[in-house]
């Protein structure tokens, strides 16, 4: 009766332990999952695409408040910003979040604005996608849609950006110029509203 009762004792034990081991077996198998899919988060939004809310209508009519879309992480590290591509930059200085605007100067350069004209090393900047009802609307009226600031001088690494809604957009003029680093996604392609996915230009 003694030996019945041991073998018992030992069975229930080794169940025990073999119940434990499949736990921490499972537990370190969701772990790793786990793991692999913060590493893959962290590589597609940093190096492949960025998801992006607009909160605000600093570009409108280009992009309307609470679109929300894909933008171009890969782009953004790794190929050439040019000027009027719309990016997704991080304002790490007074807004400490991310914005999208439009770039208008690039490193090197001398911007400014006068008479609702832009200038770039001096020269006129055309810029058709401020050719618009919304735009024409403000010079109609006689209202300047760009007001006026004094010439800045880009660094070596630095873009200045404004929104396409000139007249309440936050940018560059008040925020200062944004290094390459802070530019984390180029190009806007909008998802939702289902009714208004589109490539924002």
């Amino acid at each position: 009766m003694f030996w019945k009762r041991s073998t018992n004792s030992k069975h229930k034990s080794e169940k025990k332990e073999t119940l434990v081991k499949v736990l921490f077996s499972n537990i370190f198998s969701l772990l790793k999952i786990f793991a692999v899919c913060l590493i893959l988060i962290f590589i597609i939004t940093n190096y492949v695409v960025r998801h992006i809310q607009v909160n605000g209508v600093s570009m409108y009519p280009t992009l309307h408040d609470k679109e929300f879309g894909l933008s171009n992480a890969f782009a953004a590290k790794f190929q050439d910003i040019e000027r009027g591509d719309i990016v997704v930059a991080y304002e790490n200085t007074q807004l400490y979040t991310y914005v999208v605007k439009r770039v208008i100067g690039l490193p090197n350069e001398t911007i400014s604005c006068k008479d609702d004209v832009v200038y770039v090393n001096g020269k006129p900047l055309d810029e058709p996608y401020l050719d618009n009802d919304y735009a024409n609307r403000f010079r109609d009226v006689g209202e300047v849609f760009t007001e006026d600031f004094d010439e800045i001088k880009l660094g070596e690494d630095e873009y200045f950006l404004m929104g396409d809604n000139r007249s309440i957009s936050q940018d560059s003029r008040e925020l200062g110029p944004f290094d390459r680093n802070q530019i984390r996604g180029v190009g806007i392609f909008v998802l939702f509203p289902f009714t208004e996915i589109r490539s924002a230009k």
